[in-house]
């Protein structure tokens, strides 16, 4: 069993690596139908391999000042408080409907990764107001040095994104970089490479408070498993970073859309089927 555990986890750290976020989406899966594991406990799981190998990939990046702490630890906090909240939705929903309200989040990630794909110049990490005097200047803006001019509604921006990344971590498992690099670039106006580090930094807590009240919670979670997967993780990443290098981005982007999309609609199959 040992060996499914750090294979999956493998499998789960490369497509991370590979695609820069969204990698933990197939953690659960993999967990529920390839380990037979809980829904429950997988959620626990997932959150704790997901949040141990962005540990990794977090702590070289702050060495070398690629994170943006300022704007991170809004973020994390933010999820931090939102992560409790998800976990204990999620016992109030039955386990086949979680699983089913997952598979639809896998859609979702999906379509953006598709999306991004097809229009790369999204990523631009420019506010979508700077330079535009007539637009209100509350808004999130920086200055001419790159630091973010946090203003009180660009605050309650990122809170409110935070919040709900916190909320899918805590009811899903996910780590929430498939969320967090877009609103940083997006909302907050952080280049590219800026957003995928501090994301990184953003995840790992956010997975700390969500494995702790998931634990707090009583829900059961392996330590060994956990371990396991996490060290397959932390392989996988690393390859999965190496081969990313080597092609073209948009169609790992597309590839790993197309992917998604069958997880989860074996998901959707086996919990009606269910």
């Amino acid at each position: 069993m040992s060996g499914l555990e750090v294979l999956f986890g493998c499998i789960v750290g490369f497509a991370l690596g590979l695609t820069g976020g969204g990698g933990g989406i197939f953690a659960v899966p993999l967990l529920v139908y390839g380990l037979s594991i809980a829904p429950r406990e997988a959620v626990g799981i997932s959150l704790a391999s997901v949040g141990g190998t962005a540990l990794s990939g977090a702590v070289p990046r702050l060495i070398r000042g690629e994170v943006e702490l300022r704007t991170g630890l809004l973020f994390a906090i933010s999820g931090m408080l939102g992560a409790p909240v998800g976990s204990y939705l999620s016992t109030l929903v039955p386990e086949n409907v979680l699983l089913i309200l997952f598979a639809c989040l896998m859609c979702v990630v999906a379509h953006r990764m598709w999306v991004k794909a097809a229009r790369p110049q999204l990523a631009t990490g420019t506010c979508s107001t700077e330079g535009k005097p007539e637009v209100d200047r509350s808004a999130c803006q920086r200055d001419a040095d790159g630091q973010l001019r946090l203003t009180s509604r660009c605050a309650r921006l990122l809170i409110v994104v935070g919040l709900v990344t916190g909320v899918l971590s805590g009811l899903f498992g996910v780590g929430g970089g498939f969320v967090i690099v877009p609103a940083l670039v997006l909302f907050s106006g952080m280049a590219i490479h800026s957003a995928v580090a501090t994301s990184l930094f953003v995840v790992v807590l956010i997975s700390i408070s969500g494995v702790s009240s998931h634990l707090i919670a009583g829900n059961e979670l392996s330590i060994t498993t956990a371990a396991l997967f996490t060290a397959g993780g932390l392989v996988g990443m690393q390859f999965g970073g190496f081969v990313a290098k080597h092609l073209h981005g948009s169609t790992l982007q597309k590839t790993f859309a197309i992917a998604v999309i069958v997880v989860a609609c074996f998901v959707i199959l086996k919990s009606v089927v269910a």
